[in-house]
């Protein structure tokens, strides 16, 4: 049963929004500051977070700040209309989605859903996760120094790991399936978002700029992630 952490000042949100995510079947823990939310979700690790940006003690964006210096479980954000700002400065700082307030609690527990299924893994026995031995994996992507691993949602690059959100991931590996094939940003948008979330192009960008600044982190010669202006993405054939 995937655990869900909701962290909100508000306790009419806090209630109606557990409340729907348990009927859903979901286990969720409540926070009703950011700074009792990022203890929780270091001590008691969840299977995605849901924040709100304006809380007391600590607000959501350095909540995030400081869950992505241990932790890159999937965080959703919920937004005023007018925090546009706010939106992408989250999403470079490696936030999976936005919902912005008032929102329908049927499309919550959809993004949830959505969110969960692109982060679970592939292998279906959970041996990884237990830090049982298993067998090398059938879906590893190899593209020179870059090493994905589907089913265990493992990046690598010189050996050396590069932790990725969910959203992160997608788009990497829809552009390390086929080096120098150029991807639209509605093309990556399709491989990284169901259907009913829509995003806009300023959204893939700010997830390409966060992909580089952590390839970057780990080789600063990074750049093979290619941006043809007016185009798209592709991922540099070697």
């Amino acid at each position: 049963m995937p655990k869900i952490a909701l962290v909100d000042d508000d306790r009419n949100i806090l209630t109606s929004v557990s409340l729907t995510l348990e009927a859903e079947g979901y286990q969720v823990a409540t926070y009703t500051d950011g700074a009792s939310g990022l203890e929780g979700l270091t001590t008691d690790k969840p299977d995605l977070a849901i924040l709100d940006i304006k809380m007391p003690r600590m607000d959501g964006m350095e909540l995030l700040r400081r869950l992505r210096q241990k932790s890159d479980i999937p965080v959703i954000f919920l937004t005023s209309k007018d925090e546009e700002i706010d939106e992408l400065f989250g999403l470079k700082m490696g936030a999976d989605d936005f919902i912005t307030k008032p929102f329908s609690q049927r499309l919550l527990v959809e993004r949830v859903k959505a969110i969960l299924r692109r982060s679970a893994p592939r292998d279906g026995n959970g041996a990884a996760s237990l830090g049982m031995e298993t067998a090398p994996s059938k879906a590893l992507i190899e593209r020179g120094a870059l090493v994905m691993d589907e089913e265990r949602h493992t990046c690598t690059w010189k050996g050396q790991r590069v932790t990725l959100t969910v959203t992160e991931f997608l788009i990497l590996q829809a552009l390390a399936l086929r080096p120098g094939v150029v991807k639209s940003r509605n093309a990556l948008m399709d491989a990284a978002y169901d259907d009913q979330v829509y995003v806009d192009d300023r959204t893939i960008d700010s997830h390409i700029k966060r992909l580089r600044k952590k390839f970057k982190a780990t080789d600063d010669d990074f750049e093979m992630i290619e941006t043809l202006y007016g185009v798209g993405y592709r991922f540099k054939e070697q």
